[in-house]
């Protein structure tokens, strides 16, 4: 049997890592521009925008007079990384890298699909989710932050100090990492490791980054002026209302593709409503959740970030790396409760990808095309919202007498003691 084992290994490790490299060389090929993908020119943000940002951090100071400079300090790591290859323009070099952390992540997912309960659908949902995206993954540092997140949540259950530094690097990248901690417990050593790592990690980092330069925290207020971006949930209502006449306008704000006009802000005040629910949500399931276990971890941060994806403002094609990652995540445990929810996600990652790039005219112009593709994105990612809530609640808020019934792991003994009990005088 052992023997089976080993050979079996590296064929099941070797078909994974064939299917990653031909579809990421695709996606090289693509943003380098040897394939050329209709649409608008995607590697913009990297050769224009981060390579700008380059210069001005190198000067020490964070780039505070631009408006689409909205992050935290953190981020500056992720701009300046191309000065690592030296020997490449930043452009290719910020590719290259990617490629290095992607494969860094489909390592991880493939360690642990050998640990025992795990499986390997993970990888295959990595490998899956990024080429479905297209050549978006590899020209956003989004990436980056998901690699972070996913270590964080595989070392999360055996080394809770360094899933809670890694948290922190996270939030300090793209601040939603922070939503990793919605599953995690609070009871015992481990859990005080990992708070404790995830709080002072992050306060140290801050302290670090407000000390190296001027500007780092001016991503705090940088998005109060935003509006509502057009391929969020609440645009859909701007899309139809567009069909029946009215007069807002599409304009480039704040680095993205936004409405502008009437109704515009009551509809960015309903999303921010929304988001404001889910958090409430999520507070009550926390509260009366009676088991958070180190596998409920993956399937709390998954549902959470989710959540606050959907319900943005902006809710930008790069935000899908985030949930591909966590899916993933979720895939691999073989108890996971989160994989129709994960599928749709990667569903809508596909569709995303027929968004933007390739019918994003069609979305700025609110075509019959460009509202079909989004609503049936924010659909797929709607339903996914409903489903992970769902299972969600029901894995943890059920008392244990239902969680038997529903074929826990003490399902079968009772069934079985029953008629024995019944028949005792």
């Amino acid at each position: 049997m052992t023997s089976r084992s080993t050979r079996g290994t590296p064929r099941a490790v070797l078909l994974p890592v064939a299917v990653w490299a031909a579809t990421r060389a695709v996606l090289l090929l693509c943003v380098l521009k040897v394939l050329v993908v209709p649409g608008p020119d995607v590697t913009g943000d990297v050769s224009v925008i981060y390579q700008g940002w380059s210069d001005v951090l190198r000067t020490g100071t964070f780039p505070v007079d631009d408006v689409t400079w909205q992050y935290p300090p953190g981020a500056a790591l992720a701009v300046l990384s191309p000065a690592l290859l030296p020997f490449l323009g930043y452009a290719h070099a910020f590719f290259v890298l990617l490629l290095a952390v992607d494969a860094a992540v489909l390592a991880l997912f493939l360690r642990a699909a050998r640990r025992p309960g795990n499986r390997p659908a993970g990888a295959w949902a990595w490998i899956a989710g990024v080429a479905l995206l297209g050549p978006t993954a590899y020209a956003r540092y989004d990436l980056m932050v998901t690699a972070v997140a996913v270590a964080a949540l595989f070392a999360a259950a055996r080394r809770p100090r360094v899933a809670g530094a890694l948290i922190a690097c996270g939030t300090l990248l793209k601040v939603w990492p922070a939503l990793l901690l919605c599953g995690a417990a609070v009871r015992g050593g481990r859990a005080r490791a990992l708070w404790c790592a995830a709080a002072l990690g992050t306060a140290a980092l801050t302290v670090c980054c407000v000390a190296a330069a001027p500007g780092a925290l001016s991503f705090v207020g940088a998005q109060r002026g935003r509006g509502t971006e057009v391929e969020s949930l609440g645009a859909l209502v701007l899309h139809v209302a567009r069909q029946f006449g009215w007069s807002g306008r599409v304009l480039l704000n704040y680095g993205s593709m936004e409405f502008v006009g009437p109704l515009v802000p009551q509809v960015s005040a309903v999303a921010l409503a929304l988001s404001c629910a889910a958090f409430g949500w999520l507070l009550r399931w926390r509260m009366r959740a009676r088991e958070l276990t180190a596998g409920l971890c993956a399937d709390a941060a998954f549902t959470a970030v989710l959540l606050f994806t959907t319900t943005s403002r902006v809710l930008s094609p790069q935000y899908l790396l985030w949930l591909v990652g966590l899916a993933a995540v979720c895939l691999t445990a073989r108890a996971g409760r989160q994989g129709l929810p994960a599928v749709l996600v990667l569903l809508a990652t596909g569709v995303t990808f027929l968004e933007f790039p390739l019918g994003f005219a069609h979305v700025v112009a609110s075509d019959g095309t460009g509202l079909t593709v989004l609503l049936l994105r924010n659909g797929l990612l709607a339903a996914a919202c409903l489903l992970a809530c769902r299972r969600l609640w029901r894995a943890t808020a059920a008392p244990p007498a239902a969680r038997r019934a529903d074929g826990g792991p003490t399902g079968k003994a009772t069934a079985d003691r029953a008629p024995v009990s019944s028949a005792r005088p």
